[in-house]
């Protein structure tokens, strides 16, 4: 266990460097990656979404709907674009509909 600091952090900055000293970054963006793709894709899309999983910079969305997978692969950059955005870093830089 790190030694205790007696200087007085905000929640925020606590977490952030709980975070940084235990390695849990990976694991963060990952769960920080499904929650923007439900944000931004809304209830319609996300009743035909079945797992969003992101490995490495790659984003895999399994979709029930391959209708709906074809119409999503015209805008992959878009997407990118609107999910990095939403993170607010470069995470994202590929995406995979399956």
């Amino acid at each position: 266990m790190p030694k205790r600091q007696n200087e007085h952090l905000k929640l925020g900055e606590a977490l952030r460097e709980f975070i940084k000293e235990n390695k849990l970054q990976k694991g963060m963006d990952k769960v920080d990656a499904r929650e923007a793709w439900n944000r931004l894709m809304g209830n319609g899309v996300n009743n035909y979404t079945r797992s969003v999983e992101l490995k490495g910079d790659t984003l895999y969305v399994s979709l029930t709907s391959s209708v709906l997978r074809e119409e999503l692969s015209y805008g992959k950059g878009k997407i990118i674009g609107m999910l990095n955005e939403e993170l607010g870093k470069e995470l994202i830089k590929k995406l995979i509909l399956r």
